[in-house]
Parts: C-alpha cells; sequence; structure tokens
C-alpha cells in the first residue's frame, strides 16, 4: 500500500504535511491528492490554494489554477506570491487586461499593515510551542514567564481550552486570584461541558479561602464528568469523606 492511500484514514492536518512533503519533492501527483483532501475540510489556508494553483498550472489546468490563486487571494489579499502566479497565468493565456494590477495590489495591500498573515495550521503549531515552552517554565516555577507565552499562545489561538486553563492555573500560583478566574470562567464559558476548567475553579477558590464556592465547582466538575477523582479527592478533603 502506498502513502496516498494509507493517508486516506488521516485527517487533514496529515494530509497538509505530507502534501508540503510531496510539493517540495516535486511529488505533484500526489500533492495535488493530499492538498485536495485539505480543502475538504479547511478552507483557511492561502498557501494551501496557492501550492494547488501552481500544481494546477504544472498541469495546465489554466481555470482550476485561477481559481485557487484567487481563493488564496481572497483568504489573504496580501499574498504577494499568490498575486503574482496569478498575473502569470493570466499572462499565459493573453488575458492582460485580467492580469493588469492584480500584483500591484496585493503589493500596495502589503505595505498597509505590519501584522503578518498566518495561516491557521501554523498559527496552531505557534500556540502549541509557546505552550510547551510556558509548561517548561511553569513546572521549573517560573510563573512570570509562562503566563507570557500561555498568553502569546492564546493572542494566536484564543480557542486553545488547554493553554487557557494553564493560564487560569499559573495566575493561581501567582497568587493573581482574580485574573485565575476570569481565564478560568472564560474557558468554561466556550465549553461548558469541559470539567477540567470547573476543577481547577474550585482549587482557586478554595486556595482564596472560600470553601463553599470551591465546594460548588468541584460537585458541579462531578456531574459533567463523574469519574473525576481530582474533583472527588477535592470535595473529600473538605467535606471530611473516606476515598
Amino acid at each position: 500500500m502506498d502513502e496516498t492511500t494509507t493517508a486516506v484514514e488521516k485527517g487533514w492536518q496529515h494530509y497538509y504535511d505530507l502534501g508540503k512533503k510531496a510539493f517540495d519533492d516535486k511529488k505533484y501527483d500526489s500533492a495535488i491528492i493530499y492538498l485536495e483532501n485539505v480543502i475538504k475540510d479547511k478552507e483557511g489556508f492561502a498557501d494551501v490554494y496557492n501550492m494547488l494553483g501552481l500544481l494546477y498550472f504544472n498541469k495546465s489546468r489554466h481555470e482550476d489554477a485561477i481559481r485557487s490563486f484567487k481563493k488564496a487571494l481572497e483568504i489573504n489579499p496580501k499574498y504577494m506570491d499568490a498575486s503574482l502566479n496569478l498575473t502569470v497565468v493570466y499572462n499565459e493565456l493573453g488575458q492582460f487586461d485580467q492580469s493588469s494590477g492584480v500584483y500591484e495590489k496585493a503589493k500596495n495591500l502589503s505595505g498597509s499593515s505590519n501584522a503578518p498573515y498566518l495561516d491557521p495550521f501554523v498559527k496552531g503549531k505557534l500556540a502549541n510551542m509557546h505552550a510547551e515552552l510556558g509548561t517548561i517554565y511553569k513546572d521549573l516555577g517560573m510563573y512570570a514567564d509562562a503566563a507570557d507565552e500561555y498568553r502569546k499562545g492564546l493572542r494566536l489561538k484564543p480557542e486553545f481550552m488547554d493553554i487557557r486553563v494553564n493560564l487560569g492555573v499559573v495566575y493561581r500560583s501567582m497568587k493573581e486570584y482574580g485574573k485565575s478566574i476570569t481565564e478560568l470562567n472564560e474557558a468554561v464559558r466556550l465549553n461548558p461541558r469541559y470539567a477540567e476548567p470547573v476543577t481547577q475553579l474550585g482549587l482557586t477558590y478554595y486556595m482564596m479561602g472560600d470553601v463553599e464556592k470551591a465546594r460548588g465547582e468541584w460537585s458541579r466538575a462531578l456531574t459533567l464528568r463523574p469519574d473525576d477523582k481530582k474533583a472527588q479527592m477535592y470535595l473529600n478533603l473538605i467535606t471530611g469523606a473516606k476515598r
């Protein structure tokens, strides 16, 4: 079984990695298969559409190439490579009226902001790198540095729940209880069925000396996840119940 067939059972991230590798290795047929599978699930990757445009152009699928480059520019109007590639295709087809101004428009837009465009997949990878570094700092007791890394991760991917929970835990370790509660409550708001931030919220209240609020949060965590051993352990601590 070749690698293209094996990838069929994998998710879009697997297709993305294999597609980029196949593209770099000039295995263009495989690259098309992988990257077309990426955009079936994820449409926000300008670089994937740009690569597909180049692959289609290489196979003289000019209309598909044009659509792909246009989609890349729709996602990121400042994408210089995609605008230049689109201009090349238009010129190749003799559609000079279409090519006029495409590249210049992207060039002018690229100077209008200092904020770079990042594809969502790249953002996710960077956010996880910041989270991993934050955890190293947290384990070393360097809480301020850990909080800084977690915040950087959340700026990239604010929906990453585990990073937000870890930031709430770090704030608690710094005795910044108000910030801890804010982050953990936000995690609960984003996913009310996720028990971990509820358990951690109870622990923050307990560290503040508010035993009744702590009890309420741990009881709620056990409602969400009856086998939550941490929540049960903390409840046992304040009720005097035996394990």
